[in-house]
């Protein structure tokens, strides 16, 4: 079992030609509400990729809160832990470009409420195989899940802020993309940011986009697995994907290079669909893509 400590949003999303600059007003072609959130997206990515998953987090009591239970619970996964708290549910604010580009604005909601896991929380967390965390929640809550940890701890560093030193001593794997690696090594070449990525923690997987994905760990080669080429129509979940993804891969026993394959080929189908947890793959077609 996977656990997913982390946020769940509404995600508002409008489909432009353009995105606008400041102080701009652009025409756009489509409007959605889908439920998101990185922590909600991982769950239910995990859950698609084949395992069984629980989530721990927060939502308001409005009209999106039951929305967003109900697609996690759609999706397989155990919102026995979800709390609903009074007010409102956290929101996503994206536009996404017609060449499948994204800028997002996060307003926390029920999000921001969160502190840590009870220990409630912590025992059920504790009879998983593995906890993937984000940064969507308060630092104080995100600090207090990984410490409380008995079970291995991945971490994705979005939105990418300063990691306490006291995060990053209880993380086993951590995984940002290129821009986040740089921001938080200072390190602007990947294969750098890599070797100055596991200087803080053991293992860690830097994504590279259309470039593919980077892996290493402490005394071993690095790994690179290239991306699959495909058309992307919304890049919007195709990071939380590849998590979800890989944390499946992992606890399934696969080795680096297969589990990165595993991750890509759910990350490669999920950019070819619109919205974030309406485009994730199930595991039937992670493995007729990746089928010989």
């Amino acid at each position: 079992m996977i656990s997913v400590y982390g946020s769940a949003n509404m995600d508002l999303v409008a489909y432009v030609e353009k995105a606008p600059g400041l102080g701009e007003t652009v025409a756009g072609r489509a409007f959605r509400t889908i439920p998101g959130g990185k922590g909600a997206n991982q769950a239910v990515a995990a859950a698609r990729a084949g395992a069984p998953v629980l989530f721990v987090g927060a939502v308001g009591d409005d009209a999106f809160g039951p929305e967003m239970r109900a697609t996690l619970a759609g999706a397989g996964v155990d919102v026995g832990r979800l709390r609903t708290v009074p007010g409102a549910s956290g929101i996503a604010h994206i536009v996404v470009d017609d060449d499948g580009g994204n800028s997002i604005i996060v307003v926390p909601g029920a999000n921001g409420t969160l502190t840590g896991p009870t220990d409630d929380d912590a025992a059920a967390i504790g009879r998983s195989d593995a906890l993937l965390l984000q940064l969507e929640l308060p630092m104080e809550a995100v600090v207090a899940a990984a410490r409380s940890s008995t079970v291995p701890v991945i971490l994705t560093p979005a939105p990418v802020v300063p990691l306490p030193a006291e995060l990053l001593a209880a993380v086993d794997l951590i995984v940002p993309n290129e821009h986040e690696a740089a921001a938080i090594t200072g390190c602007r070449e990947p294969a750098e940011a890599l070797a100055a990525l596991l200087e803080l923690v053991p293992e860690a997987v830097v994504t590279l986009g259309g470039a593919g994905a980077l892996y290493g760990s402490r005394g071993t080669t690095p790994v690179h697995v290239p991306a699959f080429q495909v058309e992307a129509v919304d890049t919007t979940a195709a990071g939380d994907t590849f998590v979800g993804a890989l944390a499946v891969a992992r606890t399934e026993g696969l080795p680096p290079e297969a589990a990165l394959r595993f991750a890509s080929a759910a990350a490669a189908l999920s950019v070819q669909r619109e919205g974030a947890s309406t485009s994730m793959p199930s595991r039937a077609a992670i493995d007729a893509f990746l089928a010989p």
